[in-house]
């Protein structure tokens, strides 16, 4: 028992995932039977989608209430800055992926051998406007229409926001309650994630044969180039406006980048992140409300990653997506990303409730995750270094962050209070 707790889940993943490999490559025939656990894994994760997400984004909105009442114009400064990078990575991401299209040549398994191929509805931009509209929260938590939830979700925050009296602290600690275990609950099924994952690889692997982890090879390379074009065209040019030297920058941040990396949380590296932020010089009172909200508002690996994983099971599907219906995923997602919170793996959560509401196979989910481990210590850092970066953009934006320029660094490096 001590070695199975000593490996972790991660290496779990990693070891089931090589296994699956060999049983779909030695016994084809014998892994197709295996499917029934990776659809035991795709319903437990399923079934989470709703309360998550609600609860996440009321607690995200709601709890910042007061703050955001206190120090508006910081607040407002803070969610352009962040709307703004994460549609630059959703745009990004989109670009990689039809460009290197990593999902053709996938054969993903069939849901159902008496369902048909799934196929993207015609989306106008009046349709989208009109399907924001729940006509009832507990018909799209049904349906898993997440995007519907999301709308409810805000609106139910904001309403809080606005209420007085005891009543609106019940609610939310409620809601906080909810959200707590919520994950918990992510973390039970996640224990069963070695099992769902190397069950799917088998599956994948004895019906496809071994070409099939080329193409998973190639959707990793898309997801990196497109992190690294991110951090080249969005992220420098922000550090240069903000005047904060990407050297020192960088340095700085050298120990919480590493844990971030390696632990794929960017939450385990948060509060050395914060402290490094002031001692760069960014005033405290910036550095403790930007970080936390851009952690719900501004993963902007996490949204890349949506991004290219949305596009990639479609590929593979099979599903030819218009313009207009990959930018309705990219509206999905910018709404869908907001309020989760940087733990291990969350973003497949996402993913997983973005599928669903535009009918592509939830299958794809389980093969991403085959490869997750890689693609997620990639995004979780850049989570991190693009969260750190906006408490210097946003200090600036409010000038309160000095230029900080060659040895001028080594003296600003003291906490501000």
């Amino acid at each position: 028992m001590n070695f199975i707790r000593r490996v972790g889940l991660t290496r779990w993943i990693i070891i089931s995932m090589v296994v699956g490999i060999f049983i779909g490559v030695l016994f084809p025939e014998g892994s197709q039977d295996l499917r029934v656990i990776s659809n035991v894994f795709l319903r437990l994760i399923k079934c989470l989608l709703v309360p998550l997400i609600f609860s996440t984004l009321v607690v995200g909105i709601a709890g910042h209430g007061d703050d955001l009442k206190s120090v508006g114009r910081l607040a407002l400064k803070s969610i352009i800055y962040f709307e703004i990078v994460t549609t630059l990575a959703l745009v990004i991401g989109l670009a990689a992926v039809n460009v290197m299209e990593p999902g053709k040549g996938v054969q993903l398994p069939a849901p159902d051998p008496n369902v048909d191929k799934p196929v993207a509805q015609k989306v106008t931009f009046s349709g989208i406007i009109e399907h924001l509209a729940p006509q009832s929260f507990f018909a799209a938590a049904a349906a898993n229409d997440v995007l519907q939830v999301v709308v409810f979700a805000i609106l139910f925050g904001v309403s809080m926001t606005q209420a007085r009296g005891p009543g609106k602290k019940v609610v939310l600690r409620f809601f906080e309650g909810v959200t707590e275990i919520m994950f918990k609950f992510v973390g039970i099924v996640m224990l069963f994630a070695p099992f769902g994952i190397g069950a799917a690889m088998a599956y994948t692997v004895g019906d496809s044969g071994l070409g099939i982890l080329v193409n998973l090879g190639k959707l990793v390379l898309t997801l990196y180039i497109g992190l690294i074009v991110f951090c080249v065209v969005v992220l420098w040019p922000a550090a240069i406006w903000a005047r904060m030297p990407v050297g020192t920058f960088l340095k700085a941040l050298r120990a919480p980048i590493v844990l971030a990396f390696s632990t794929t949380s960017s939450d385990a590296a948060m509060p050395q992140a914060i402290e490094k932020m002031q001692e760069l010089g960014v005033p405290k009172r910036i550095v403790s409300f930007v970080m936390p909200l851009g952690y719900s508002f501004n993963l902007d690996g996490s949204t890349l990653h949506l991004a290219v994983a949305s596009i990639f099971v479609s590929q593979a599907a099979g599903v030819d997506l218009s313009l207009g219906q990959q930018l309705a995923i990219m509206l999905t997602l910018m709404l869908t990303s907001k309020g989760m919170a940087g733990v291990p793996r969350a973003s497949q959560v996402v993913l997983a409730g973005t599928l669903a509401s535009f009918g592509l196979p939830l299958e794809g989910v389980v093969i991403i995750m085959g490869v997750d481990e890689l693609m997620d210590m990639a995004r979780t850092t850049v989570n991190l270094v693009g969260n750190c970066l906006a408490t210097a953009v946003v200090g600036r934006w409010e000038g309160e962050f000095p230029p900080v320029r060659g040895d001028a660094a080594e003296a600003s490096m003291e906490p501000k209070i």
